[in-house]
């Protein structure tokens, strides 16, 4: 949960509504007196004077950190911001996802840390007391209880209105209360769709009836099931298969294809499996299942596309994500519901006139990580504000009114032990984009940070040159600890450090971040 100044936050709040208000006086604007609401136009919008409850500069559909963020940024710029939520505030990443799922995943992690260090091997003589994960996991997750986000949202200046928002027409919001009325809210500049992905499952005979997890149960499950089947290969299901092995569950892994991690280094994915399997997890490539059923005695039947059954206690589908656009009244915009919406590097969605619909976050589809999608939404409210007041954007490559790092530089980590983290491309990425690049690649075990850090330490590392600018286009490490070398890797990638520079930027000694010189004593022969 964040931490927040509240004081310091609310005199922020009053000092940027004291400016808008005295702004709206200087350009003319009338002052009605309490309780008489200005005239409309044939828009929908008041023809002068201050807003009404339900006028607002923006309005946000969607309160997870994306949301936060860009509700956040525009009123920075100050502009009155309306964020609808019709679950709990913080969003998908704060209950369901980012942070319950590093919370089961870390004691496993400081678990291996500790049996991979003679003298402390030698102290670690039990298993994860799994109650105890999983508590830790309930608070990481509030409890599933977002008066902490709501607080922040208030003492931000932002306004909460709880329900489902549907768009209806150009700049209007209506919004299904839970009280069962409806709010129609309108906004003066911009509309931002927030509201993110949610898990999408294939269509299989039974799926629906029995009952399957999705990540949303599997990072909530209040029980260890003594027995898990995980349908996929990515993220999700590696890092839940790491997570569920380590409190217990012997688990079964059905991946169509013929690695993990399909969208990393191919050493990403082998270094992982060949943990998944010192586990114990089985791990099965190139299987599917066919057919689904809950039996009786309430067990989880998978029918095998190679032929035969799988039986489990519950059944982890991570077979990808769809948007969640279903029932935002697309339709009365030109968009088509169940779509992603697809939009410019400022933000505004494609097909939609006027300037005034915005989409940040899953929903547009470029990146799908919560980082990515916050780093939009700071991008995008200060475009928003731009446009507002008639300032000039800076669009430019890296300039402030672009998500540039969406296509370049985006960062990633991949939880499991050992972990995979990256940014930017991968070797056959930049060769499908007709870069002339070089793989530099180096044993991570040959750094003396990494031998302190494990007793026999295995990993790799992997720079992707540019050698036409002598810059980095993508770095991938994996191993032990490796999550914390992400953002220098970052940095490099992100400002096209160029190497000649990074010759000169000298790495501690002893810790694992040496692998910068090392690359570049490879790379330079």
């Amino acid at each position: 949960m964040r931490t927040v100044r509240i004081e310091e936050n609310m005199e922020r709040v009053s000092e940027i509504d004291a400016r808008r208000a005295e702004k709206m006086v200087s350009e003319g604007a009338p002052v009605f007196p309490e309780g008489v609401a200005p005239s409309l136009g044939d828009d929908g919008l008041p023809t002068g004077g201050p807003a009404d409850d339900d006028l607002y500069d923006v309005v946000v559909i969607g309160g997870g950190p994306t949301g936060e963020n860009l509700a956040e940024r525009a009123h920075a710029g100050e502009l009155r911001v309306a964020v609808v939520e019709h679950e709990l505030v913080g969003g998908e990443c704060s209950y369901w996802a980012c942070m319950p799922s590093k919370a089961l995943l870390r004691p496993a992690a400081a678990l291996a840390d500790a049996r991979r260090v003679g003298g402390a091997a030698q102290a670690v003589t039990g298993a994860l007391d799994a109650a105890a994960v999983l508590a830790r996991r309930d608070s990481f997750a509030s409890d599933w209880n977002d008066d902490g986000q709501v607080r922040w949202l208030a003492t931000a200046g932002l306004h909460l209105v709880r329900g489902h928002g549907r768009l209806d027409g150009p700049r209007r919001v209506v919004v299904r209360t839970p009280d069962g009325g409806e709010r129609v809210l309108r906004a003066r500049h911009a509309v931002a769709v927030c509201t993110g992905s949610q898990a999408a499952l294939p269509d299989l005979p039974g799926l629906a009836e029995a009952r399957v997890w999705t990540s949303r149960e599997a990072t909530s499950a209040k029980t260890v099931p003594p027995r898990l089947a995980v349908v996929g290969g990515g993220v999700v299901a590696v890092e839940m298969a790491t997570a569920w092995r380590a409190l217990g569950s012997e688990v079964t892994m059905l991946v169509r294809d013929d690695r993990l991690l399909g969208n990393m280094e191919p050493f990403a994915g082998e270094l992982v499996a060949e943990s998944l399997l010192a586990s114990g997890v089985d791990l099965r490539f190139g299987e599917s299942a066919t057919e689904v059923r809950r039996s009786a005695a309430h067990e989880i039947v998978l029918t095998l596309a190679s032929g035969g059954t799988l039986t489990a206690d519950e059944a982890l589908f991570a077979t990808g994500r769809r948007p969640t656009t279903s029932d935002l009244g697309l339709e009365t915009v030109g968009c088509k519901p169940g779509d992603w919406l697809a939009v410019d590097d400022t933000g505004l969605v494609a097909g939609v006139e006027g300037e005034w619909l915005y989409a940040a976050g899953d929903v547009n589809h470029r990146v799908l990580l919560t980082h990515q999608g916050k780093y939009q939404g700071r991008i995008f409210g200060g475009v928003i504000a731009d446009r507002a007041h008639g300032r000039p954007l800076d669009l430019a490559p890296w300039g402030r009114s672009v998500a540039t790092a969406d296509l370049a530089a985006v960062p990633q980590v991949v939880f499991t032990d050992p972990e995979a983290a990256a940014v930017g491309l991968t070797l056959e990425q930049a060769h499908r984009q007709g870069l002339r690049v070089r793989a530099v690649d180096y044993d991570l075990g040959g750094v003396a940070g990494a031998s302190l850090y494990a007793d026999g330490y295995r990993g790799r590392a992997r720079a992707v040159v540019d050698q036409d600018r002598e810059v980095l286009v993508g770095v991938t490490f994996v191993g032990p600890g490796v999550s914390e070398l992400v953002h220098s890797a970052a940095v490099a990638v992100a400002a096209e450090v160029p190497l000649n520079r990074m010759w000169h930027v000298v790495p501690a000694y002893p810790t694992i971040g040496e692998i910068w010189l090392r690359l570049l004593e490879t790379y330079r022969g």
